[in-house]
């Protein structure tokens, strides 16, 4: 069942909230330039910091079997199985295993509120809004407070049977690569887990059921089941109930790995170049050094034009603020408005295409000289054959 709302907002209204949009533009556009230009930097500097520790990085394979003093503050590359001795214990179920880490993945099932908001321009420039809110039960990572949803049937209908349980990590302290030790940060890079075979005491299953039980209000019964790698807590996992709550082990066992770091003492810390980014770590499988290498420089590429796209947006949205207002002023005719906001669109494209481009140009100037030049030919170009077009566009014959 769905529950709707509609509220109508007034032209004084809109127009008020299109002078904030421009502010929020302008701030936009700052936001936008700052991060195109920072990203520029950032991608030569690791590009820079990528190519310096592949040179300073020794070109055998060392051998890790024992601590070499000869290796202490010498870049490495070297593929070895990460095994640890430990046994990891989950605290609150008392579950341990001899693992690199044990995962513990909660889910709850909730009444979840969503809602989907059309909007229906007026003759006059008011704006009617109609909110849609939908109810589902679906399983999630945490409670979902239902005192706020909109639908009276649905309102405060969310419980949980246990209250103090989240998802959490266990992880290993001692995990080695040959007779060095890898540090937290690189035994939390470690992924590959596996389903868990989960047993509970006596005891644990005996607190969880009374836990259960006096949460739904039963003074006996079932309530907890055990199976393969999960716990379920509730009447019938079969047929989830709201409040029922699962959770799902998992563990890290020993694995390949290869290590491209700097070596220090018995352990291993990342290479950081002298424009202080840090290259390295650890890597799942055995890789050569030409591969991690590989590796780094196409994640800084897929970084680099990730950031483009963003900063680009960011500068799409922040004229789109500022122009904004031309539109909001034609919404007493909605037809209007439509065709204007078509052609605010465009050239808030354009605006801030070119914009970009302009920024990443003179960013890059500090850099690679050459692929600014390039950048702002095009820039230039385009304004160019925009300039041209419009000059031959052809004139209207009442007009000739």
């Amino acid at each position: 069942m769905a529950y709707s709302e509609t509220t109508t907002v007034g032209y004084g209204k809109r127009l008020s909230g299109s002078l904030k949009g421009i502010l929020i533009g302008f701030l936009l556009l700052i936001v936008g330039t700052v991060l195109l230009w920072w990203n520029e930097g950032r991608a030569v500097k690791t590009a820079r910091s990528i190519k310096g520790a592949y040179e300073q990085t020794i070109k055998e394979t060392p051998d890790l079997s024992a601590v070499n003093a000869e290796l202490n503050g010498k870049m490495i590359c070297a593929p070895g199985l990460a095994t640890t001795n430990d046994v990891v214990s989950d605290p609150f179920f008392g579950i341990s295993a001899n693992a690199i880490r044990i995962e513990r993945k909660v889910e709850f099932y909730q009444f979840v509120q969503k809602s989907e908001t059309k909007t229906e321009d007026k003759v006059g420039g008011k704006q009617e809004q109609t909110t849609t809110y939908t109810y589902s039960e679906e399983w999630v990572s945490s409670p979902v407070n239902s005192n706020d949803f909109k639908d009276s049937n649905y309102k405060g209908k969310n419980t949980v049977v246990m209250n103090n349980i989240r998802s959490d990590k266990m992880q290993a302290q001692n995990v080695t690569v040959g007779a060095y030790t890898l540090p937290q940060s690189m035994v939390s890079s470690i992924s590959g887990g596996k389903p868990m075979s989960v047993s509970l005491s006596a005891e644990k299953l005996s607190e969880l059921n009374n836990t259960v039980a006096q949460a739904l209000g039963q003074s006996d019964g079932q309530f907890v089941t055990v199976s393969g790698n999960q716990i379920y807590l509730g009447k019938n996992p079969n047929s989830p109930a709201i409040g029922d709550i699962k959770i799902t082990f998992t563990q890290v066992d020993p694995t390949d790995v290869t290590i491209w770091a700097k070596v220090s003492g018995s352990t291993f810390e990342k290479f950081v170049a002298s424009n202080d980014y840090s290259v390295g770590g650890l890597y799942m499988g055995t890789k050569t050094l030409d591969q991690l290498k590989e590796q780094s420089e196409s994640a800084n590429s897929v970084l680099t034009w990730l950031f483009r796209l963003v900063g680009l947006v960011i500068v799409f949205f922040g004229y789109k603020g500022v122009f904004d207002i031309v539109v909001t002023l034609l919404k007493v005719l909605p037809f209007l408005a439509k065709i204007a906001n078509v052609g605010v669109s465009i050239v808030c494209g354009v605006l801030g295409l070119a914009w970009s481009l302009i920024i990443i140009a003179i960013a890059w100037l500090f850099y690679r000289p050459i692929l600014a030049i390039i950048l702002i030919a095009i820039v230039v170009g385009l304004f160019v054959f925009l300039s041209k077009r419009s000059k031959d566009a052809p004139v209207p014959a009442e007009q000739a």
